[in-house]
């Protein structure tokens, strides 16, 4: 039997970034779920903040030289990688001068999010399904962590669902207890727009705000994970009424099982359309 591969998508992941819910839940989840039998690969964005000498990054010039459309502009994709030797882990780095190189993650030095949050995120969905395309390897499922990654259960069931690397794949999302009181750019359904996406989602993301964004994705998402411990009451009450499969919060001893059996209960599922 052919293992399952799952792709992980994720904004941040450890040592490369500051801890974080996020960037130690898939640290371990990518290496425990490769160790208990599954195919993985692992995606997150080359943020200016990450040291590429002391992690030995390096690009992959086979797979980079692409180009990605957002918001009608051209952008060079550049894919970097690097490995975690302790954990016999390779990350794949999506990265951009212009969306990347910036000395934080999502929020500038005075911690105002950066405006144009929602076209990184863009950028990073599409630079990793792109690449995945390159690579020729159709994951089962795609498990995306913040909200760098929120946007991919749109693209899959939206803008690639004919394409035959992932129209089979499923979407998990996993929520954590991030900030909720950012919005993203008021254009941002505008911008869909020029991403091929219908005016269905175009105006069910009119309103730009985190909550909405979510709530919208959950929609398209075949399931849904809770990643923290603790989570804001908003984001609990998008996961309390998802219509997807769902998979509360489990403690790190026991999320290796949790995780690949709902994985497998996930892949078993009629696909959402």
């Amino acid at each position: 039997m052919d293992k399952k591969k799952i792709l992980f998508v994720s904004q941040e992941i450890a040592p490369f970034v500051q801890k974080s819910d996020i960037a130690n839940l898939t640290r371990r989840l990518p290496q425990s779920i490769q160790e208990a039998g599954k195919d993985i690969r692992v995606f997150t964005p080359k943020f200016g903040c990450i040291n590429e000498r002391r992690h030995q990054l390096h690009e992959v010039i086979r797979l980079s030289g692409m180009n990605i459309i957002i918001d009608d502009k051209d952008h060079p994709l550049l894919i970097k990688v690097a490995s975690i030797p302790s954990a016999r882990l390779q990350v794949y780095f999506i990265d951009n001068e212009e969306f990347y190189d910036r000395k934080n993650t999502l929020m500038d030095e005075n911690e105002n999010y950066y405006p144009d949050n929602d076209e990184r995120s863009m950028f990073f969905c599409r630079g990793v399904l792109e690449t995945v395309k390159k690579l020729g390897w159709k994951p089962d499922i795609i498990h995306c962590h913040g909200w760098m990654a929120s946007l991919m259960p749109l693209y899959i069931k939206k803008i690639y669902q004919k394409d035959p690397h992932f129209s089979d794949s499923k979407v998990v999302l996993s929520l954590y207890d991030e900030e909720i009181n950012n919005n993203w750019d008021t254009r941002f359904h505008e911008k869909l727009k020029f991403e091929g996406f219908d005016k269905k989602i175009q105006t069910e993301l009119t309103d730009s705000s985190y909550l909405n964004v979510m709530k919208t994705v959950i929609k398209y998402s075949d399931g849904v994970a809770i990643g923290s411990e603790t989570l804001n009451p908003a984001i609990r009450e998008l996961f309390d009424s998802a219509a997807c499969s769902k998979q509360d919060f489990v403690a790190e001893e026991h999320q290796t099982k949790a995780m690949s059996d709902f994985f497998d209960k996930v892949i078993e599922e009629e696909v959402l359309v």
